[in-house]
């Protein structure tokens, strides 16, 4: 039997995810941050000085993919990293100036296409989609 787009979780998660992530990457643009920096922009906008294996945990990717991104942000000057005296194998990842100059700009950024995504909902439906969101998400971190 064929599945229906329409009926398929995965597709629409997939297209809700992509739709998202085009609305976020325009609104950045301008302000030099690519979508991919954004979660790593806000963990450092919370707590700067994180290590990479920090922002790993954190924002549930792994180290290949995290460590492209902060080379893309350290080469846009978004972060700086200094050595660990006590271990030269890692470092710290610190915000540059420019981006804690922009921190107020991209987070305004990131609530309009959130606020966008929610339009039309009430707030007992957005508790409700945030709720069964979370559910989601718990039963595939706690799947074998």
């Amino acid at each position: 039997m064929a599945i229906r787009r329409l009926d398929s979780l995965g597709y629409q998660l997939g297209l809700l995810n992509r739709l998202y992530d085009k609305r976020l990457q325009d609104a950045l643009l301008p302000l030099g941050v690519a979508p991919g920096q954004f979660p790593a922009l806000v963990m450092l906008f919370q707590k700067d000085g994180l290590t990479q294996a920090d922002l790993c945990r954190r924002i549930g990717v792994e180290q290949p993919t995290m460590a492209n991104t902060l080379a893309r942000m350290e080469r846009d000057g978004l972060i700086r990293r200094d050595a660990d005296m006590g271990d030269k194998r890692r470092s710290f990842i610190y915000l540059t100036a420019k981006a804690k100059a922009a921190q107020e700009a991209v987070m305004d950024e990131a609530r309009k296409v959130a606020s966008q995504t929610v339009a039309g909902l009430s707030a007992a439906e957005q508790d409700t989609v945030f709720a069964l969101l979370g559910r989601l998400t718990d039963n595939l971190k706690l799947a074998p």
